[in-house]
């Protein structure tokens, strides 16, 4: 058990940590210690990186940077699992990696639990349904960004069912990289 490593994706750019206070929030939730992760990251350049930040209940164990290319993302495969568990940010994405080569010729995939959709392989989602942008209750990873647009009362919380989501008439996907990424013309497939 001691040796589950995590990671945290930071967003880098101009020499600028974007969000740290909730990437410390979130690595002291899941080892119940706080790192200040900005005694740690020091950005190579100031093109637009990710910094991956490995660690695990005792220590960083490594830093990398990578210069960031968004994914053009538009077709979805819907994958319903009821089993998938990540609730932590675990640096052994075999599970999510297995859903995600089940997407057919599709961009990315989404994932229902219980009936319930959940988040994407990469990101956390959102739908504009009636007129307000929600996210599902019970996501897989409660991610940072998702949580900040929570707390500023952007986001609102529901249990999002696949009915809901064909009403939707736009979603988004949010993860620290791309923050809130609106997507107006897409596709799913069951």
């Amino acid at each position: 058990m001691n040796n589950i490593q995590y990671f945290e994706t930071i967003k880098c750019e101009d020499n600028e940590i974007f969000n740290l206070n909730y990437h410390n929030k979130r690595v002291a939730n899941t080892i119940a210690k706080n790192f200040d992760l900005s005694e740690y990251i020091y950005p190579i350049n100031e093109k637009l990186l990710r910094c991956k930040v490995i660690y695990n209940k005792d220590e960083i164990i490594d830093i990398n940077y990578f210069e960031y290319k968004k994914r053009k993302i538009s077709s979805f495969k819907i994958i319903y699992n009821n089993k998938i568990e990540y609730s932590k940010k675990y640096l052994n994405r075999e599970s999510l990696n297995n859903l995600f080569e089940q997407r057919d010729n599709c961009d990315e995939i989404m994932i229902f639990k219980n009936n319930l959709l959940t988040d994407t392989s990469i990101a956390n989602i959102a739908i504009y349904f009636e007129n307000s942008w929600i996210t599902p209750k019970t996501p897989l990873l409660y991610g940072t960004t998702r949580q900040r647009y929570i707390e500023q009362g952007f986001l609102k919380q529901q249990d999002i069912t696949l009915e809901m989501l064909k009403k939707a008439n736009k979603i988004a996907l949010l993860n620290a990289m791309i923050d809130f990424d609106i997507l107006e013309d897409y596709s799913f497939s069951l």
